[in-house]
């Protein structure tokens, strides 16, 4: 049987954590159009996660239709974990809650298509994820950045647009706010969801999640999520990655390179030159390897090679170190630890006092 969009849907309010970026306004008027026809949330919560001195939330640029339903709070700037969890607790009590990424763009059918999506949820479902679609540029092959943006169209769980039943956020205690970064957090609630007898189930509704402008450092500081691999491994066994159908990634590759860099300078400080030698040409045709594989697929300007040839230099030591400190971070990590970090609140617990901005 298929739903009709007049099938009422579920009251759902929308959570979308925030650093103020101009991308928010785009996100908040597709989603005012989307809505207009009445399929529109109980109440819009923007989780500005770069509060003021003083600890208020800044004012956001809130389309007028929205203005009634919009509330601002203060983020504790310790990430988008986080930042969801206090969107959570001041959503009110809804059966659903629908995160949004501030940098995404909802198609015009988005509120008809979240409405059959939500009515057509089973008991046992606890979220429905959208379709997420990366333009690309057309007439070139795509930069190493905008491959890496693509990949979130082909992602299990993104929150990039994803909606939450709020009775299995409450079961699941909400996301893990060790994890600082927009990396695994989605990850590892799904697999904590999973593990309670919950299901993901796909949705109908289509999302764009544009390319953000970057600079050519950004595939560096990107290696700081090898930290938060160390944790998924810590919460969910070494087999997480194929129950979360993640890549492996290069970083055994990155610590031979590594190691062959460090033995290259320890043996040459010792003078054993020749050792050294054979050890400085293995870290070459290790970085020299890793940058063909990133040039080889990508446009091949100029510049692009360039930042593929710097960064593929630098990458593989910059991965090994965020291992390394996700080793010790994360040492006492145990399987068996509850799923909501220690001294977080639950999701279910009362909201701090928000501010509406009109």
């Amino acid at each position: 049987m298929i739903l009709q969009a007049s099938v009422p849907s579920p009251p759902y309010a929308i959570v979308v954590p925030t650093l103020g970026r101009p991308s928010l306004r785009a996100c908040l008027d597709a989603v005012a159009a989307a809505t207009a026809s009445g399929c529109g949330p109980t109440r819009i919560v923007l989780v500005h996660d770069r509060p003021g001195p003083d600890g208020t939330p800044p004012a956001l640029d809130v389309p007028q239709a929205l203005r009634p339903i919009t509330t601002v709070v203060a983020g504790r700037a310790r990430g988008p974990a986080a930042a969801r969890n206090t969107g959570v607790r001041a959503a009110g009590q809804v059966p659903w809650i629908v995160f949004l990424d501030d940098d995404v763009v909802p198609g015009q059918d988005w509120g008809e298509d979240l409405a059959r999506d939500l009515a057509s949820a089973s008991r046992d479902t606890a979220a429905v994820t959208a379709r997420i679609e990366v333009p690309l540029p057309s007439g070139r092959r795509p930069t190493d950045w905008e491959r890496n943006t693509a990949g979130l169209a082909t992602a299990r769980w993104i929150t990039a647009d994803m909606a939450f039943r709020r009775e299995a956020l409450d079961a699941a205690g909400g996301f893990d706010e060790r994890f600082r970064r927009a990396f695994r957090e989605d990850a590892d609630l799904a697999l904590r969801l999973i593990e309670g007898g919950w299901v993901l189930a796909p949705g109908s509704r289509r999302t764009t999640h544009p390319v953000r402008p970057a600079d050519r450092w950004i595939s560096v500081r990107l290696q700081a999520g090898n930290a938060d691999d160390v944790l998924m491994g810590r919460l969910h066994g070494p087999g997480w990655w194929g129950r979360a159908g993640a890549p492996r990634g290069r970083l055994p590759r990155h610590a031979a390179v590594t190691a062959a860099a460090a033995a290259a300078v320890a043996c040459a400080l010792a003078g054993r030159r020749g050792v050294a030698a054979w050890c400085a040409a293995g870290w070459v045709a290790g970085a020299a390897e890793f940058a063909a594989a990133r040039i080889t697929p990508g446009p091949r300007t100029r510049d692009e090679v360039v930042t593929m040839a710097v960064t593929s230099a630098v990458i593989p030591a910059v991965a090994v170190w965020h291992w390394m400190r996700g080793t010790v971070v994360h040492r006492r990590v145990r399987r068996a630890d509850p799923a909501a970090p220690p001294g977080s609140r639950p999701a279910s617990q009362e909201a701090p006092r928000a501010q509406v901005r009109s």
